[in-house]
């Protein structure tokens, strides 16, 4: 019977599976190289924890028992986890003991958010995401790091060009203070629908719905429209009249940032003071990345600091991180490149006939030994139903055991071979990315 696919929980095919694994391999190996080590959390976490850090209730989703027989007082409420940061701020309080600090981690997980399914926004959806997490006190050089192994990352793939936008939650909330904004988380949540709604909505929801002034709005637009690939932008939010400590602290540590990436990787990084982040857990520097020419698709890699999200009452343990949105890259990924093939399969052995099936076994076996991908053919149909069966799975090379020779079968070249020194060229050991014809 058929059924009617869910949207938003994504299911690639083998060959996007491929790509998809080439991506996570490629993002682990940076992050590996970086000296960040791997961990893994539970898929669930108290649903009063999820809601007491900035997200909304709509967009979580409950986990209940189909016998749910209701002791609340037994069992507390559990929902699935929307990101990966508040999981490891749990973690790292569970942990602290067992933990050296500063705890350089990285976390390859799924994540759920009941948000509308729409071009690259899924329920479902996969994260990788780097933090560091320190005791009391954070280096703000682990904010100048951040974003560089995150460009570092995403360079050594296939994709459009990036640019990580930088702003620094330090210079808006200085900023909105010294303009006489009272709302200020409000407005930093408002500012961060500037993409969805345009200036023209946010101006009208600060007036209408966080209580600014006319001029406080205009104003906040102001800043948000400052952008810079250089230092210079420090100049531009001086120039707009509004002073405090607060915000100059912050215009000098995003100026650091902003002139490391010039130094390390010019054009990768700019700053942008329109990035607000709508998560209430940020206080620093905070990040977000588009591709250049999607800038449609949002943000493919985001975060920032955060100084109390995670403490015990007796130690605050502040971090800073980046989480790269592999679902959403796959959707764009998928539309440039493929797998060079579905399989990982190099070699297929063919089966003479079924009483000498063993025959093509222990050559595979011989050749897995060596760690060539090898499947012995499942019919001892005739020799060119075999090839067909690797053609279809695009299989480069047919293996005769009655012959002992070994066929490409994209060219139509033979050779005789012995399994026990016999190798394809590398770029047909395991499935490649290609580009798309």
């Amino acid at each position: 019977m058929a059924r009617q696919s869910l949207s938003g929980f994504p299911e690639w095919t083998p060959a996007g599976r491929v790509v998809e694994q080439h991506l996570l391999d490629h993002v682990r190996r940076t992050f590996e190289l970086h000296g960040f080590a791997g961990i893994e959390t539970r898929a669930v976490e108290p649903l009063e924890d999820l809601l007491r850090k900035g997200e909304t209730s709509k967009e979580v989703y409950v986990l209940r028992r189909l016998h749910d027989e209701g002791d609340s007082a037994r069992e507390r409420q559990l929902a699935l986890h929307f990101d990966l940061t508040v999981p490891l701020a749990r973690y790292v309080l569970e942990h602290a003991g067992a933990l050296q600090f500063p705890f350089k981690r990285y976390q390859i997980q799924k994540a759920w958010r009941g948000e509308r399914p729409q071009d690259g926004r899924f329920r479902e959806f996969t994260q990788a995401d780097i933090d560091v997490v320190c005791q009391d006190t954070l280096p703000f050089e682990f904010e100048v790091e951040m974003p560089l192994v995150v460009a570092e990352a995403l360079d050594g793939l296939p994709l459009p060009p990036f640019r990580i936008g930088i702003n620094n939650r330090k210079v808006s909330q200085g900023f909105y203070e010294a303009a006489g904004i009272a709302d200020v988380e409000g407005t930093l949540r408002t500012i961060d629908k500037l993409a969805k709604i345009g200036p023209a909505g946010v101006a009208t929801e600060l007036v209408e719905v966080i209580g600014t002034t006319s001029g406080q709005a205009d104003a906040a637009l102001a800043l948000a429209s400052i952008s810079a690939a250089d230092e210079s932008f420090a100049d531009s939010v001086l120039a707009l009249g509004h002073r405090s400590a607060l915000l100059d602290e912050g215009l000098e540590e995003l100026t650091r940032v902003v002139a490391a990436g010039r130094q390390h990787m010019p054009g990768r990084l700019v700053a942008d003071l329109s990035i607000a982040r709508g998560l209430d857990y940020y206080t620093g520097t905070v990040y977000e990345t588009t591709f250049v020419g999607h800038e449609g698709l949002g943000s493919v890699a985001s975060g920032g600091r955060y100084d109390s999200l995670v403490s015990d009452g007796r130690r605050t343990y502040p971090g800073v991180g980046m989480s790269i949105g592999v679902s959403r890259i796959m959707s764009r990924l998928l539309t440039e490149v493929t797998a060079s093939r579905p399989v990982p399969t190099a070699v297929l052995v063919a089966v003479v006939d079924e009483a000498t099936r063993h025959e093509s076994d222990a050559v595979a076996r011989a050749l897995r030994a060596r760690g060539i991908p090898t499947e012995t053919s499942p019919t001892a149909d005739r020799f060119g139903r075999q090839i067909r069966y690797a053609d279809r799975r695009s299989i480069p090379f047919v293996w005769f055991p009655g012959t002992g020779e070994v066929k490409d079968i994209r060219s139509g070249n033979q050779v005789a071979a012995d399994p026990a020194v016999w190798e394809p060229p590398k770029e047909d050991w395991w499935p490649r990315i290609v580009a798309n014809h």
